[in-house]
């Protein structure tokens, strides 16, 4: 996994997985996946999926690079305390599934929480032990 700055601003962590290194299938297999992880841990709460290919090649003008076969997104919380109003800026979680020809290349925000980086971070790790 390595971390990197996107558009010189975001601090994002990626991992690229080829197909072989892993089970599943598809995009959606993989958000399956994740709705099982966040339901199973004590604190995340599941808010829902957003399809972004769907969305994009549905707009008028919308762009989607050739080698990209499906791309969504799966959104949760961590948050466990709420001691302002600024919080909510960094809030919920999301991780994203693009689906490639020959990989799948998954992708998420920093969080402010340490431990929540380290959470998302096992669970991205997991997929390719899942053989």
């Amino acid at each position: 996994m390595k971390q990197m700055v996107l558009q010189e601003k975001y601090p994002v962590f990626v991992l690229d997985i080829d197909k072989n290194e892993t089970h599943y299938k598809s995009a959606q297999e993989i958000i399956e996946y994740f709705k099982e992880k966040i339901n199973a841990h004590p604190v995340a709460t599941y808010i829902g999926e957003f399809d972004h290919f769907t969305h994009t090649k549905n707009l008028p003008e919308g762009e989607i690079a050739p080698e990209i076969k499906d791309c969504k997104i799966v959104m949760f919380c961590f948050g466990n305390k709420l001691p302002n109003g600024k919080i909510s800026a960094v809030r919920p979680r999301s991780i994203g599934v693009t689906e490639f020809e020959d990989k799948f290349e998954i992708a998420f925000l920093e969080a402010p929480a340490l431990i929540a980086n380290e959470v998302m971070e096992s669970w991205v790790k997991e997929l390719k032990n899942n053989l």
